[in-house]
Parts: structure tokens; C-alpha cells; sequence
């Protein structure tokens, strides 16, 4: 009868697998399916050089005015790949069930927890190692491209007002081409109404509701990416958040291992509980290159991301 190979699992992943499984953990992160991938990295570390200093034209004083000169520069950033893993464990007895799709069950499941935390390390650092990026937040909070719900005299007026979220990017010199939003925050867009009372994001009562901010599309995750205690929702230039691949995933079988959790208590004596435990492993990095433009030439305030953030609240 077909089981896991307890010899080794990396028979059941060739190639073309490998890619399909990266596919879905694109598609279960928000991060992943806004962003830009770099082709794939051949080493731990890739330098990117990004522009830093504009060139200055002058206007020359007459005739023989002398013509002054000017200098563009480029500054470097790094691509850092980091291991992401998880391990899911099977009991023996699972995979002596022959008609159980083990596959099946197991591959959506590490492609959801490898989205999942990608996501959170970039929007929000949970657990990101300290050669990544800042994260979304921070990095959009530093650069004062946050609005609390409510600043604006309504909703629409935080985020598509003059002084709202996306006008904050375009003033940065970026224009925003997506958003991801709290699931709650479906139900605030629904709430918007115009003058006469009729919805603003529903044309007809027969249409699904097409969740667009300016004309772009609005991901709402459902894997539990989005924290609405610290944000309500992300936009920003997605061009600007570019990842890479260090290597495909792979598999290892384990059958004699131990597993803890963080604290180091054991969870799971594979040997002892006649158990083995899938491993999979990915390298990624990702980076936001941010470079210089004409409308906003200060990186300390410069940012292609804002965030709606929930209600400020006083004591």
C-alpha cells in the first residue's frame, strides 16, 4: 500500500511539485501576491544597488557663463534570505490508511502556516529575523504614514482624503497599487454611504461587492495575517516590496525526532508515539528598495506604505 517513504520524503517532491507548492504559499500570503519576486537568489546575501542623489540642472548665466556640474549617486541595499520551516506530524497509524490522501492534507496546510508567517514578519516583524527589513508598520509609523480611524471626518475621508492614507504615499512620490485590509474592515466599507444613502462600494444588490480603494484591489486575508488591535488596513506601492527565493522547499522524514515547542517542552516523541513528522524548508528575502525621486527627497520621511490604524483612545 502507498505511504510516506519513511526512507525519505524528498521521492515524493520532484521538481515541478516543488514550484506548484511555492505557488500556493504565494497565494496563501497577501504579501506575496501584491508584491514583486526577484529572480531567485544564488547565494545567502544579493546586493541591489538603489538611487540615493538626484542630478541638478542650472541654468547658465549669459553667454559665457560657466556650466556647473552635478553628480547622481546610488546607495546599497541587501536581499537576506532567511530559513523558514514547519513541521507537521503524522501518526503511523494515518499512514497506514491507504484510502487517506496524506498529500493531500498535509500540502495545503504548509503552504497556509509558510504564508501566514511571512506575512506577519513583514507587516507586522512577528518573529522576523534581525537581518530583514523593518516591517510595514513600523516603517510606515517612522515615516509619519499612519491615519487613526476617525481623524478624517469619515472613513472615506481617512483614506481617500487629502490628508488620508493614500494621499500620504502620493506625496512621498508613490502611487499606491494595493491594499491588505482587516477582515472587519469589509464591514466598514459597506457602511460608507453618499449623499442620498446609497452604498458606495455596491453598484446592484445582484453583484458580489468589488472591495477597490482608487481603482485597486483590497485583500482581505483570512489566515489570521492582519492584527486589527494594530492595524486596519495597508496600502502602498507594491512594486516597492520586492522578495526572492534562496531555494525551493524541501522535504526531510523524521522518525526518531523529538519535537518541543519555544518554551522546550516536548510535544511529540516520534519514536516513542509511533509518529513521524514531515519538515519542510524555504529560504526567502524580501526588502523594500524605496529610492530617492523629485517629491520626496528625504528618506528618514519617504515611505511607499501607509496604514490605517484603529481609533486612537484616551485614558
Amino acid at each position: 500500500m502507498p505511504i510516506i517513504d519513511r526512507n525519505g520524503a524528498e521521492t515524493l517532491i520532484n521538481e515541478e511539485l516543488s514550484r506548484e507548492i511555492i505557488q500556493g504559499v504565494t497565494q496563501q500570503s497577501s504579501v506575496m501576491q501584491l508584491g514583486t519576486r526577484a529572480p531567485n537568489m544564488s547565494t545567502k546575501q544579493r546586493k541591489v544597488p538603489v538611487l540615493s542623489q538626484l542630478p541638478t540642472a542650472y541654468f547658465v548665466d549669459g553667454d559665457t557663463g560657466k556650466k556647473q556640474t552635478t553628480q547622481q549617486a546610488w546607495d546599497k541595499k541587501y536581499f537576506v534570505a532567511e530559513e523558514l520551516a514547519v513541521i507537521v506530524p503524522i501518526p503511523e497509524a494515518v499512514l497506514d490508511d491507504s484510502d487517506y490522501d496524506i498529500w493531500g492534507e498535509v500540502r495545503p496546510r504548509i503552504e497556509e502556516a509558510m504564508g501566514l508567517t511571512f506575512d506577519k514578519a513583514v507587516l507586522y516583524g512577528t518573529n522576523a529575523p534581525a537581518e530583514w527589513p523593518t516591517d510595514l508598520l513600523a516603517g510606515a509609523t517612522s515615516a509619519g504614514n499612519t491615519v487613526a480611524l476617525g481623524t478624517g471626518s469619515d472613513l472615506y475621508d481617512d483614506l481617500l482624503g487629502e490628508d488620508g492614507t493614500i494621499s500620504l504615499i502620493e506625496e512621498d512620490g508613490f502611487m499606491a497599487n494595493g491594499h491588505v485590509g482587516a477582515m472587519n474592515m469589509r464591514g466598514k466599507l459597506r457602511g460608507l454611504r453618499d449623499a442620498d444613502g446609497q452604498p458606495l462600494f455596491k453598484s446592484t444588490i445582484q453583484e458580489n461587492t468589488r472591495y477597490q480603494l482608487d481603482g485597486e484591489q483590497i485583500i482581505f486575508p483570512r489566515n489570521g495575517a492582519i492584527d486589527s488591535a494594530q492595524s486596519l488596513l495597508f496600502s502602498g506601492d507594491f512594486s516597492q516590496l520586492v522578495y526572492a527565493m534562496r531555494q525551493d522547499i524541501t522535504f526531510k522524514l523524521l522518525d526518531q525526532a523529538v519535537i518541543q515547542d519555544s518554551d522546550g517542552s516536548i510535544l511529540y516523541n516520534l519514536a516513542q508515539q509511533d509518529m513521524v513528522a514531515l519538515r519542510a524548508v524555504m529560504r526567502l528575502a524580501w526588502q523594500i528598495p524605496n529610492p530617492i525621486n523629485r517629491l520626496n527627497t528625504d528618506s528618514a520621511t519617504r515611505y511607499p506604505f501607509a496604514a490605517l490604524t484603529p481609533a486612537e483612545t484616551t485614558a
